[in-house]
């Protein structure tokens, strides 16, 4: 965080695990109110979604209010198979148990509507 205050950047070698470190400044960011340092965090967290992180991912912008990454959850898990496939990753009910219900029905409601639109263009075998 001092790195990002001093420069106005993240660093370009990250010691630690990307998604932790974005998580963490994310978080810092948060608190004190650095709405740059949040989008970059947003952003290298968007970056990173995939099925093993993506329950994860979720509940940080529910806990710190980042419209951008919550899209980016929502738009990955309305993918046909994403949603099964991250309900299959285990310590998945933990990190569900974290997120609000009403996200969890948003999540639900975007796969069934990717799914009819999928439907209607003949891009799916369903």
């Amino acid at each position: 965080m001092l790195h990002y205050m001093y420069t106005d950047a993240l660093p370009e070698k990250m010691t630690m695990d990307a998604m932790a470190m974005a998580k963490g400044l994310l978080v810092a960011a948060h608190r004190f109110k650095l709405d740059g340092l949040k989008l970059m965090g947003e952003e290298t967290l968007s970056k990173r979604i995939d099925v093993s992180t993506v329950a994860g991912t979720l509940a940080v912008p529910e806990q710190h209010g980042c419209r951008d990454l919550k899209a980016a959850c929502m738009e990955f898990l309305a993918r046909p198979g994403n949603l099964r496939a991250a309900m299959e990753i285990e310590g998945y009910e933990k990190v569900k148990a974290i997120i609000n219900p009403v996200v969890m029905m948003e999540v639900v409601m975007k796969q069934v509507f990717f799914i009819g639109v999928m439907k209607q263009v003949g891009c799916t075998d369903e």
